[in-house]
């Protein structure tokens, strides 16, 4: 059957915005790549667009060896792995014994949880709570004030439920308990939403900025989030005697600010790739059931 010339159209039509809105998306970050490997005086001339002018590498060397940058990105390794792994490890936890028909108080315990995407405890009491338990300046306070998302557990929840009852049905008549059931039969089934679930984790700990500023006053464990946006703001608390006036106006400036962003985002986009396959089909599957 011909498609008509209106569907066409439209066919066209929506090809074209998307072509909009991913140059909107990669214009600017390929601009930061250019401006972060090109050299300093075609910066400052306003040469550089999308297109490096004068390749320079210096002001990387800089970046790790004269800012806290190395040790921010350390730290931001760190909170994600660590934080990943436990959030993951209480969702999976809180999840599947909501998704057991047969658990006692089900339905109320998922309306407690439902309840708190609505309303929280607010900023000022979480503080005097982790204050209270002596977490602050600990990445603790990250950890356990997130621990667990509601969304995310919801989506792992709806998940395991779409998985055929006679699955589990058949491997208790074999003889598996809970445990191994859960570890032997459901988690190898839920690999698209596991990796999902994970990529939403890991971004949210990577680029963590507010609960870091909040809880996290020690300069030697912040992030590399918290110490970007201090570059992107103030340029003249770092380590710069060694470098004098002319080299401070074409290395510290635009040049580093892009390279503090490139070096926030590039973790993020080299990771995706190897989740992105699994990526639609765990949302997808995740929310056939509510």
């Amino acid at each position: 059957m011909r498609e008509s010339t209106g569907g066409k159209i439209f066919v066209i039509f929506i090809h074209v915005v998307l072509i909009i809105i991913s140059l909107t998306c990669i214009l600017p970050f390929l601009h930061l790549i250019a401006l972060s490997i090109s050299s300093g005086h075609a910066v400052d001339l306003g040469q550089v667009w999308f297109w490096p002018v004068g390749l320079d590498f210096t002001v990387y060397i800089y970046f790790f060896e004269n800012t806290p940058a190395l040790r921010a990105f350390t730290n931001s390794v760190i909170i994600t792995l660590c934080g990943t792994a436990l959030s993951m490890l209480a969702t999976v936890l809180t999840a599947y014994p909501l998704s057991r028909r047969y658990l006692y108080a089900r339905k109320p315990i998922t309306t407690a949880a439902l309840f708190t995407m609505l309303f929280s405890g607010g900023m000022i009491p979480t503080y005097l709570v982790m204050n209270s338990l002596h977490l602050t300046n600990t990445y603790w306070s990250l950890w356990f004030g997130g621990l667990i998302s509601t969304y995310n557990m919801l989506i792992m929840k709806s998940y395991f439920e779409s998985i055929p009852g006679e699955v589990a049905e058949s491997a208790q008549i074999d003889g598996c308990g809970e445990v191994q059931l859960l570890m032997r039969i459901i988690l190898p089934l839920s690999l698209p939403m596991l990796a999902t679930l994970t990529l939403f984790y890991g971004v949210g700990y990577w680029n963590m900025f507010m609960s870091v500023i909040l809880y996290i006053n020690k300069t030697n464990l912040q992030n590399l989030t918290v110490i970007v946006q201090g570059m992107l703001q103030i340029q003249g608390n770092f380590n710069m005697s060694a470098m004098d006036m002319m080299q401070q106006q074409e290395m510290v400036s635009e040049k580093l600010k892009a390279v503090g962003v490139v070096v926030m985002v590039v973790p993020m986009l080299v990771v995706y790739p190897f989740l992105q396959k699994y990526f639609v089909k765990g949302i997808m599957l995740g929310s056939i059931k509510g």
